[in-house]
């Protein structure tokens, strides 16, 4: 199976580190690692730097943009340097694991989408209550029930990616808009459980609370006006 791994990061430190390491390390890892800094600046040189050195491609913005930048950046690089191999996306902070990765790019391909979706029991309170208002309005503007709206850890089949980068976004709402048009196309997502792992009380995530949010809703709320 050909399989990209795209990590979008801000910031990143030796968690990066770990899981590249950690998936490197397995028989069955993916044919490359893409790793897409958005704008970190001279803080992230040495991590950057001991990226390179495990083999991974790269992909340095000059200024931070958003999550949704970053993962358009990295599909048009993966489309380009590796056509025909599909995409599975991470979070490099932490909340995912080597193997919840591996899971979720082994069931990658035949033209699905695939998510690593957490159990919202073992979600903070605040993400928790997020969640399922976020999850309960797509289902209602969509028409499709996604236990996890939210994750960051997907697998995207190769035919879809073009696609997936003409669609609008810059930020955390890009992956909102991805799910809203593969539910329009009726494309099949096929859903992975996976730990919810929150380090520190979640301090790594750079997801912006109230104004990301705001974003999301936004974003559902376009999808629905139509239908109103």
């Amino acid at each position: 199976m050909s399989t990209i791994v795209l990590l979008p990061v801000y910031r990143p430190g030796q968690r990066l580190l770990s899981l590249i390491t950690d998936l490197l390390e397995d028989g069955r890892d993916p044919i490359g690692v893409v790793v897409v800094d958005d704008g970190s600046g001279p803080s992230a040189d040495a991590v950057l730097a001991a990226v390179r050195g495990l083999g991974c491609t790269v992909l340095r913005r000059p200024r931070n943009q958003g999550k949704g930048v970053a993962l358009k950046c990295g599909l048009r690089h993966a489309t380009a340097a590796h056509p025909g191999a599909d995409v599975v996306t991470a979070d490099g902070d932490g909340q995912h694991r080597a193997a919840d990765v591996r899971a979720v790019f082994e069931r990658s391909g035949r033209g699905r989408v695939v998510l690593g979706v957490r159990r919202l029991d073992r979600m903070p309170l605040r993400s928790r209550v997020g969640n399922v208002v976020i999850d309960l309005l797509f289902r209602r503007v969509t028409g499709r029930a996604v236990a996890d709206t939210q994750t960051g850890l997907r697998a995207y089949p190769a035919d879809l990616l073009t696609w997936l980068c003409t669609l609008p976004g810059e930020r955390f709402e890009y992956e909102m808009n991805v799910l809203l048009a593969v539910a329009s196309r009726d494309v099949c997502i096929e859903e992975v459980p996976i730990p919810a792992t929150y380090l520190d009380g979640n301090a790594a995530s750079n997801f912006g609370s109230l104004a990301d949010s705001a974003r999301v809703l936004r974003s559902l709320v376009r999808h629905a006006t139509p239908q109103l």
